[in-house]
């Protein structure tokens, strides 16, 4: 059954909650993206079209984003995988998967490996988070970091003109989307924007200790992605050479995730932005899915 108001997917009963759930192709092993807050699963239709040319791909959205039920904001990562693995499940996905995770989707992949190891073949990160990435920067940047800290209670709405300017800026973005797909996600874009300020409110606690403690990641193929173009929300704080160190600190992290594991590797993609590194660098980001089969 279509989810209303969605041009794309069926939803499926969770424990009581729709969820949306899109998938193409044939065979496997699956691959699974995992969005990074704030993101939905039509935000990966591009990469998620071209896996769908060699083997079953699959977007979904989890509770509390994008054409899902509500739910509330946040939620930890043993909530977040224990849904996707009964959602699986239930729509018969085939297993083992290709688990390919965005920024807070990434630490939710790794949970999902430690958690079911024999379900995972293959581990894609983009522009990973990582509990340790404060041991990896410069000391200003982590005073930074906090200073920066939202409260979604206290965020004012968007003014018109800044929304305005925000719609044009994802119509551009998502060009080449089928027309209903486009609408659909810009309009969600800019009526829930505060979802990816509320989805990493425990990332410094919960999120972070139950990976911390779930040990290491098992013995399958890895890739991890950097995204290391300027960041323009941290430029308007900081200095050119702290973001230089910052970059540099971020690199290093992801090197050391890489070198965790036996068949790891870290790939560097300079001039990638965060957000948009799968829109960017669609062709490196198919790649490095192909590589963990």
């Amino acid at each position: 059954m279509k989810v209303d108001g969605a041009p794309l997917g069926e939803h499926y009963e969770i424990a009581g909650r729709r969820l949306l759930l899109h998938r193409s192709g044939a065979g496997g092993p699956a691959v699974v993206f995992l969005p990074g807050a704030g993101l939905m699963a039509y935000d990966f239709l591009n990469v998620q079209q071209r896996v769908a040319e060699f083997t079953t791909s699959v977007v979904y959205d989890r509770a509390g984003t994008g054409w899902s039920a509500t739910a509330e904001l946040p939620r930890t990562p043993d909530e977040v995988t224990d849904e996707l693995r009964a959602l699986l499940a239930a729509t018969d996905v085939p297993g083992p998967y290709v688990l390919a995770g965005h920024s807070l989707g990434a630490l939710y992949a790794r949970r999902y490996a430690q958690r079911f190891p024999e379900e995972v073949t293959g581990l894609v990160f983009l522009d990973p988070g990582h509990e340790d990435i404060l041991e990896f920067l410069p000391a200003e940047a982590a005073e930074l970091n906090e200073s920066l800290k939202p409260d979604p209670t206290t965020l004012p709405e968007p003014t018109i003109e800044q929304l305005a300017a925000s719609r044009d800026a994802l119509l551009a973005l998502y060009a080449a989307w089928p027309d209903d797909v486009r609408e659909a996600l810009v309009d969600k874009h800019l009526t829930e924007w505060r979802t990816a300020v509320l989805e990493t409110q425990n990332f410094e606690t919960t999120v972070y200790d139950q990976v911390r403690a779930g040990g290491g990641l098992p013995d399958v193929p890895l890739v991890v992605l950097s995204a290391l173009g300027a960041n323009p929300y941290w430029a308007q704080f900081a200095s050119p050479e702290l973001m230089r160190e910052m970059l540099a600190g971020i690199k290093a992290l992801h090197a050391s995730i890489a070198a965790s594991v036996p068949r790891g590797e870290h790939r560097v993609l300079d001039g990638a932005a965060h957000q948009t590194m799968h829109l960017d660098h669609e062709d490196a980001v198919v790649e490095a899915i192909r590589s963990v089969f």
